[in-house]
């Protein structure tokens, strides 16, 4: 219960909605309350009269009864008008039912819509702080999790804030009216018809124990298998290519037993909550009228004196006990609930309360960079696997130079690209731009100056227009087209059916792995920084595409700061310098000419590329 503290904030925020709804459930059932003692009322006069007309003795309509102050204005009205009382009573109950109703209308409307509003503000607060949260965190932390969270746990809390609290309170007004109202009518009654509430609170108290744990377990096992459905999703193709559809139904299968037999072992737990309250209920009904009809027949027999239980007064502790009938079996239900949100809200809090390593202070610059950059002695490790990807690292780049990094596949080439972007920080070293160091200079404003297009291309569920222009705001048509053009995509576009307006599908599942990459492209040629990063984004294009890029790359780059990833050499480009990445350090630098002369990597590499093209 202690993780549900964090929606106090909410709480309070929507305090007016919540008290106008507390106020309502106490209307609602202070109408409702009402009804029982009219009913009482209606019979004893019943009784009164059969009782009269056969000449036997019977006690005056109202005597020892104490009645609310309005119910007590209303049967004086009755008495006054002796010969159309049940009509009366009967019309009175009608009209306090739609009053009670109406006040039940506004109940929902203030508490549930207050709940609404909470899971609106709680959805976003946590896909807010998703977006702060660094590179490190997603590579340790699935997709499935994170959707289910925001979206399953968020709802489960919803239910808490919502129809759980409105239960809870509409409980403990009914229980309040009722017993204060059951006291005033008979005492003896009232410990009767409570008396197995204490069981029922033993009973409650060890069955949400129970629920608290399967709770948490089933919550981490909707995870897993959100999970395993949304990576069986994204890799449909892969799947399909290998043949392992059985596989992967299997394993889903496994995830999915797994979840429905934790769920269905939590469902018998609850099942025992209803049949508990109604036999409970019945118990104590039964107890009532059977105590009370003892009472009254001790009292004709022995003609006692005293505060007098009649056959209205039994009347109106069975529609008492009626009332509380849903209210009290709603207990399991809603502490159910509540149980549930609590576990919930302590896996949203694990994420909310998760700190990025890289964040602004509040004291960063935002300088306008001019493109000089330099490394000096930088070392990194990858926190999550221990890999140390970079190597004592030293880079000198002077604004408009045009710098390559070659090298085999895992020589660490990403990782300089990912700390320049400041996605993580390094151990030792240090990154300057423009001699600022890094982590002097505000996060946003930096990478808002750098046109990145990563090795892994990822697009948009949207057209293609939207997502060239992804990166700048109301981007023009003109300018799009001319993004487009310049990463050489430009004429397969207006070849699809509504070329720029063209819905491209999840990750660009519609297009080829050459047309991801120059849309990419595009989305960061549109931005037109002074500082460029490509890594690895040329690997899906034919060699006729490639020079065409690399020629429209190479007037588009002049006066700008270019650092391109690859792990081809591209001869046609004029590069100020060559770095050759070997396990993570510098193994050869120097330009294109320069590192043919020194047969080594790059010679290698060079002469394996030419032989595959020949």
């Amino acid at each position: 219960m202690k993780h549900l503290k964090s929606l106090r904030k909410y709480f309070w925020k929507y305090r007016w909605l919540f008290l106008l709804g507390i106020f309502f459930v106490v209307l609602t059932n202070y109408f409702r309350i009402l009804a029982p003692q009219i009913t009482g009322y209606v019979v004893n006069t019943v009784v009164h009269t059969i009782k009269k007309d056969s000449g036997k003795l019977a006690p005056t309509i109202t005597e020892g009864k104490n009645y609310d102050r309005l119910v007590k204005t209303v049967i004086d009205y009755f008495e006054a008008n002796p010969d159309h009382k049940i009509l009366l009573a009967g019309v009175t109950l009608f009209i306090i039912a739609i009053i009670s109703g109406l006040f039940m209308f506004l109940m929902r409307q203030t508490i549930i819509v207050m709940s609404r509003h909470i899971e609106y503000d709680q959805k976003n607060e946590i896909f807010s702080h998703y977006q702060k949260l660094d590179t490190n965190f997603y590579k340790t932390h699935s997709t499935g999790d994170l959707m289910n969270r925001i979206a399953e746990d968020v709802s489960r809390v919803r239910m808490y804030t919502g129809p759980a609290l409105m239960y809870f309170i509409n409980l403990a007004a009914v229980i309040g009216f009722s017993v204060y109202f059951m006291l005033q009518a008979s005492a003896k009654l009232t410990i009767v018809a409570l008396a197995p509430l204490p069981l029922l609170a033993i009973t409650i108290y060890f069955v949400n124990t129970i629920i608290n744990k399967k709770s948490e377990k089933i919550q981490a096992l909707l995870s897993d298998l959100t999970t395993n459905a949304q990576e069986s999703y994204s890799g449909i193709r892969v799947i399909k290519s290998y043949v392992q559809e059985k596989a992967m139904l299997l394993f889903f299968k496994n995830n999915s037993e797994a979840y429905r037999s934790n769920a269905l072992s939590l469902a018998k737990i609850e099942a025992i909550y209803f049949p508990s309250m109604a036999l409970l209920i019945g118990l104590s009904t039964i107890i009532t009228i059977t105590v009370g009809c003892l009472d009254i027949v001790h009292h004709n027999i022995n003609g006692t004196t005293g505060k007098v239980i009649t056959a209205g007064t039994i009347a109106e502790f069975v529609l008492y006990i009626q009332m509380l009938t849903f209210p009290v079996s709603a207990i399991g239900w809603t502490a159910s609930m509540t149980q549930r949100a609590a576990a919930s809200q302590k896996r949203i809090n694990e994420f909310l309360h998760t700190e990025p390593e890289i964040k602004n202070t509040g004291n960063e610059l935002k300088p306008l960079l001019q493109g000089n950059i330099n490394f000096a002695n930088v070392d990194f490790t990858y926190p999550h696997t221990g890999i140390n990807a970079i190597k004592n690292f030293s880079l000198q780049i002077t604004k408009g130079q045009k710098i390559a990094i070659i090298g085999r596949t895992g020589t660490g080439k990403s990782t300089i690209a990912q700390l320049l972007l400041h996605m993580y920080n390094p151990q030792k070293g240090m990154i300057t731009y423009d001699g600022i160091p890094i982590n002097k200079i505000d996060i946003n404003s930096l990478r808002e100056q750098i046109s990145y297009v990563p090795q892994d291309v990822f697009l948009f569920s949207e057209t293609v227009s939207n997502n060239i222009g992804f990166g700048v705001e109301n981007a023009s048509q003109q300018s799009i087209v001319k993004a487009a053009r310049q990463a050489s995509v430009h004429n397969e576009i207006e070849k699809f059916q509504q070329q720029y307006k063209t819905m491209i599908g999840e990750r660009g599942v519609t297009l080829s792995g050459g047309q991801k990459q120059r849309i990419s492209i595009a989305r960061a040629l549109i931005k037109d920084p002074q500082i460029v990063i490509f890594d690895d984004c040329l690997s899906a294009v034919d060699a006729r595409t490639e020079k065409e890029i690399i020629e429209n790359l190479y007037n588009y780059l002049e006066n700008k700061t270019a650092l391109i990833i690859t792990h081809r050499i591209f001869s046609l480009f004029k590069f100020d310098k060559i770095i050759v990445l070997d396990e993570g350090a510098i193994a050869e630098e120097g330009t294109h000419e320069e590192l043919l002369v020194k047969n080594g990597i790059y010679t290698e590499m060079y002469n394996r590329q030419q032989a595959e093209r020949n």
